[in-house]
């Protein structure tokens, strides 16, 4: 506790706060206490968690996106206006008259090439994003170019530029200052190194501090063509355990958190001076299988699985409020949802699906888990569950990074984890739980299926891509509907949840928007009345 407020009260110093106004937070700074040590990389190449996608969100821009306060329309970004051409696969953007960098360097339509340039070079784990649009390391100066203030942008493959927007929307297409970024790059990086731990965007907040596991310290930027924020700056601190969290929050220590037990939210709710808002979340939960074990290579296992996970206990318990059961890969409220969930706790069920298949039990495996609420909580309801039939979990937790990098990696057995769409389209999600044309350990891929070891049937693979070609909106949504279903009889991935994020603040916070995504969370418009 103590080294917490110190580190608060020196980052509210940085920022030019009076000692004197630290005993209920600094009037014109935000202090936000969450769980962010899932953060790999702040650099917009490389962010790939969900703490890493807010910070993008806060100091960088794309060409399009989805803004606040409406975060479910496509807005202008960067970009004032745009002209797609579906005949020729060409979008021509004219980028916004007067935009300048935190450096104070204008924004120019080089700026948005070499951004797209060093993702597709670079080749992290969100590339993919770009890159389907046919983008490589040896065409991407010819599929995207500069034209005065103009970006003209082409792509190959069958969909239409609804789509095309979509990617361009997401967090790998943030644009970033190309000439403050080369004069720090390091042995052909493209920067990397330096973005890891400095911003280098247009958006409205600053980069002043990274500590890993510890701090994000951002302050406004008054240049932000959208209008400098009404706050100079947003602290945000590593706080792992959500008891912590709820005191600190109750001693007025910091304004927000983020990350409290539904428990600790019906503890403060109703309490004088806090209140506590839902945000619904697009993020789906799941349980997963790693197919290189070879005990959970059955189909049996799968499908007995679904019948092993108490769906209503969690959610009428300790998952109250935080989630509801949702049991497909794209999250119900948007379009193309699947909202049926056949699925229920039934372990006699169970037993017989895997008797009849022969599977011997019992069968043990290792779960891999965030250690942190509600995962651990979740983790041990599973444990008791599937021990009913006979499998046995031993618990491993760890923290957001190393539980995800070990999932990239294809090293666990059993995990226990989330999907966020990277964009909001369908597509999105299907290319994570219901595609993998190439399962080899050399050809990584940023999807649940190839980090599981799923070779997905061939039937899948076609059945997802023409779904991602399909012009007709309501035949599109019918086709993902369609997916959907096979994927929910028959995958290594057992999805359970939908989450909503319940946020505790002070009453005194205003402006605070959070969208379905972990890109749609915007600081920039809250105030402390």
């Amino acid at each position: 506790m103590k080294i917490f407020k110190a580190a608060v009260f020196a980052a509210s110093l940085a920022l030019s706060v009076s000692p004197a106004a630290f005993a209920e937070t600094p009037a014109d700074v935000l202090v936000v206490a969450q769980n962010i040590d899932d953060i790999v990389s702040i650099d917009p190449a490389e962010a790939y968690e969900f703490s890493s996608g807010e910070y993008v969100t806060q100091t960088y821009d794309r060409l399009v996106q989805y803004d606040a306060p409406d975060v479910q329309k496509l807005a202008p970004g960067l970009a004032s206006e745009w002209t797609a051409d579906d005949a020729t696969k060409t979008i021509t953007f004219t980028l916004r008259d007067g935009v300048t960098f935190s450096s104070g360097n204008p924004l120019r339509a080089e700026d948005v090439v070499y951004s797209f340039k060093r993702v597709v070079a670079l080749n992290k784990a969100p590339a993919f994003i770009l890159t389907q649009l046919g983008w490589t390391p040896e065409n991407i100066e010819k599929m995207v170019t500069a034209d005065g203030n103009k970006v003209v942008v082409k792509y190959e493959g069958d969909f239409s530029s609804a789509f095309v927007l979509n990617v361009l929307a997401a967090r790998p297409a943030s644009v970033v200052d190309a000439e403050t970024v080369k004069a720090n790059e390091q042995n052909g990086d493209f920067g990397n190194a330096w973005l890891k731990a400095n911003s280098a965007g247009t958006g409205p907040f600053v980069l002043r501090a990274f500590r890993a596991g510890e701090l994000l310290n951002l302050q406004s930027n008054p240049n932000y063509f959208g209008g400098a924020p009404a706050i100079k700056g947003v602290i945000i601190r590593h706080v792992a355990e959500a008891a912590t969290q709820q005191l600190l929050l109750e001693t007025g220590d910091v304004d927000m958190a983020k990350n409290l037990t539904p428990d600790q939210v019906a503890g403060i709710t109703g309490k004088e001076n806090m209140k506590v808002e839902s945000y619904p979340q697009a993020a789906v939960h799941f349980l997963s299988f790693n197919l290189k074990t070879t005990a959970l290579q059955p189909e049996a296992v799968w499908e007995a699985a679904r019948y092993l996970v108490d769906y209503k206990g969690m959610t009428d318990s300790f998952l109250k409020g935080q989630m509801q059961v949702h049991q497909a890969f794209w999250p119900k409220g948007f379009p193309g949802s699947l909202d049926e969930t056949p699925y229920g706790y039934d372990v006699e069920k169970a037993k017989k699906i895997l008797a009849d298949a022969g599977i011997k039990t019992p069968i043990k495996v290792t779960l891999d888990v965030i250690n942190s609420t509600p995962f651990t909580d979740m983790a041990q309801s599973l444990q008791a569950s599937f021990a009913e039939a006979g499998i046995s979990f031993e618990i491993i937790p760890g923290t957001g990074s190393q539980v995800i990098t070990k999932y990239r990696a294809r090293t666990h057995e059993a995990m226990l984890l989330y999907w966020g769409p990277d964009f909001m389209d369908p597509d999105s999600n299907a290319a994570a739980f219901a595609f993998n044309e190439d399962n080899s350990d050399d050809h990584y891929q940023s999807t649940t299926t190839w980090r599981n070891s799923w070779a997905v049937p061939a039937e899948l693979n076609a059945a997802t891509k023409a779904a991602k070609a399909e012009a007709d909106p309501a035949k599109r949504n019918a086709m993902y509907v369609d997916l959907q279903k096979k994927v929910q009889e028959k995958s290594p991935i057992v999805i359970m949840f939908q989450a909503a994020t319940q946020v505790a603040m002070n009453n005194n916070v205003a402006g605070y928007v959070n969208g379905a995504t972990s890109d749609f969370v915007f600081y920039r418009l809250v105030k402390k009345n």
